[in-house]
């Protein structure tokens, strides 16, 4: 029997572990696991990914690049004409936390996964070093100073995430009016 050519298997296996991720967790995430929420054949899964971790990769990959939470997305958002820094920080954290939470929550849950699983690290590494250099754009070149922003947001959405408590864009302004100090300036254009 001729195999079935299937051009889009690949990414519809990626969707699959992400929805995964989504809902059980990684501990819930497997081949056999994938395969049934992607509806492939198990062999089509170690086929295209031969470890968990290749499949986290790719996952990893694609839930940063997308563009209500990748990279592009923050560039964009702190480029937008508006108020200073701070109000452009405080409006792209309220985006990302309101209404679902779920699918940043999946993001950091693979975020964080590099913690324990070594592929894993270069991809949340990668992700990490442009959002720095998109916030170093806006404060003057100093990668401190946009490494403790970035570091801000990450620890913001963190608690946010775990406790479900509502944002308070007051609360969190001030935050990062203390770090930007005197360079909170509007953004051009």
């Amino acid at each position: 029997m001729a195999r079935r050519y299937d051009p889009g298997r690949r990414d519809r296996i990626i969707d699959a572990a992400i929805r995964v991720v989504g809902d059980q967790g990684i501990a819930g995430l497997s081949h056999r696991s994938v395969a049934a929420e992607a509806d492939v054949p198990l062999g089509s899964t170690t086929y295209h990914f031969a470890t968990l971790d290749e499949l986290l990769v790719a996952a990893l990959r694609k839930v940063t690049d997308e563009p209500r939470t990748g990279v592009e997305g923050w560039a964009r958002a702190l480029a937008a004409p508006g108020p200073g820094l701070a109000g452009r920080l405080t409006a792209l954290l309220g985006r990302l936390v309101a209404g679902d939470r779920s699918r940043v929550r999946l993001e950091y849950e693979l975020y964080l996964a590099a913690l324990r699983r070594d592929a894993l690290a270069p991809v949340a590494a990668q992700w990490l070093d442009a959002c720095v250099e998109v916030v170093r754009a806006h404060v003057g070149g100093d990668a401190a100073t946009a490494r403790a922003l970035v570091a801000l947001i990450d620890g913001l959405l963190i608690q946010l995430l775990l406790t479900g408590r509502a944002f308070d864009p007051d609360e969190v302004r001030e935050a990062f009016g203390r770090i930007i100090g005197g360079r909170d300036v509007p953004a051009s254009g």
